[in-house]
């Protein structure tokens, strides 16, 4: 019987030698139902077929028993992956996933020579910024990186989504580039997982727009602040940071500026829509000028392709048609639309933590391992 409250294990950890799942049947007891089966096989008459299967439960020897049990010893030992039926559409994806899990299994992900500063960002809303920004983060202090995420978003979605407070009253990254704290007296430990922290967005930020306008150096404060907090931690005695992640908001304010000078490199993430192109080629238009006038090491490293349908045939045209156009930028994992993906911020979570072996995480994984291979 189930257990209440006990979650159904997903398809592909029926796969897993390291998922089996609580059974009342023991090793042995397996091992001797399988040796009866092949007596069945091998035997030409249901009498001695009988007479084995007497003997295996009473423990007296039988020949046929021990002709069947030196086979079974002798025969090469078969992987779930030998005999897995790859016919349907189902076994076809399971046998897929298996593989990749297997894969990633024995990577281990290379710290970077420096820290390496990302902006996240995308003009258009609802690509998966936030959702790309928490996840490859995740991925990557998983793996035992540092990584801190900056949310320079008002909303605050990446700050839910790592489970790090952010009402009004919680000090935030206005606080850093507004009244001059440093970064130090803001960050947070995300609760899930033990290398990543987090400063975090408050609604406060919503005005910061208008605030930063008056300001000396605006464009410049959040750079400054993060190379503070880089000293304050070589200071302290705590780890250099590998990894900074920013999560913009969805326009060209002065937030999404500063998140631009601050950092080395932008990850852009795409929907695999057709409206996703017409905004790419903005947004590369205002990556340009920023390049000239505010921070030439700026470059476009990595385009990750999410929301991907695998059932229609526009997705694969814009996948097709983007990697033609940025054949080093653009990562060979893809993110698919996930219902795992969608619900794990409800739990103040990433799908990383909520269920790791989602379809969703496992594309995410990869993302984040082929982005710390290509550094």
């Amino acid at each position: 019987m189930k257990k209440p409250g006990s979650r159904i294990p997903p398809f592909a950890a029926l796969f897993s030698s390291t998922n089996r799942g609580t059974t009342d049947v023991q090793p042995n007891e397996v091992e001797e139902l399988v040796d009866i089966d092949r007596v069945s096989r091998e035997t030409s008459g249901g009498a001695e077929a009988d007479l084995a299967f007497l003997s295996i439960l009473s423990g007296e020897e039988n020949p046929v028993v021990e002709k069947a049990v030196q086979t079974a010893t002798e025969a090469p030992v078969r992987s779930v992956m030998d005999t897995m039926d790859e016919s349907t559409p189902l076994a076809s994806q399971l046998a897929n996933e298996t593989r990749r899990r297997e894969r990633l299994s024995h990577r281990q992900l290379p710290k970077p020579p420096h820290t390496r500063y990302l902006t996240i960002s995308n003009q258009k809303g609802g690509v998966g910024k936030t959702t790309t920004t928490v996840n490859v983060a995740a991925a990557l202090a998983a793996a035992g990186l540092n990584v801190l995420v900056v949310d320079i978003d008002p909303q605050g979605n990446a700050s839910t989504a790592l489970g790090v407070e952010h009402h009004a009253d919680v000090d935030s990254i206005y606080d850093v580039l507004i009244n001059d704290m440093p970064l130090a007296d803001v960050v947070a430990p995300c609760p899930d997982l033990d290398h990543l922290v987090v400063a975090p967005a408050t609604i406060h930020l919503a005005g910061a727009e208008i605030e930063l306008v008056s300001m000396v150096a605006r464009e410049q404060r959040l750079r400054r602040a993060l190379d503070q907090y880089a000293k304050h931690r070589e200071a302290s005695g705590l780890p250099r940071l590998d990894y900074v992640f920013i999560d913009c908001p969805p326009s060209l304010g002065l937030l999404t500026v500063n998140a631009f000078v601050a950092a080395r490199e932008v990850l852009i993430p795409i929907q695999c829509e057709y409206y996703a192109l017409e905004g790419l080629s903005q947004l590369l238009k205002n990556i340009e000028m920023i390049q000239k006038h505010l921070n030439a090491d700026l470059v476009v490293s990595t385009i990750l392709l999410t929301m991907y349908d695998g059932r229609t045939n526009l997705a694969a045209q814009v996948a097709a048609e983007v990697r033609e156009h940025f054949p080093n930028q653009v990562l060979q994992a893809i993110i698919p639309r996930s219902v795992r993906i969608s619900e794990a911020p409800s739990y103040q979570q990433t799908v990383i933590t909520y269920d790791p072996n989602s379809t969703g995480a496992l594309s995410y994984l990869e993302a984040a391992a082929e982005l710390a291979e290509r550094g």
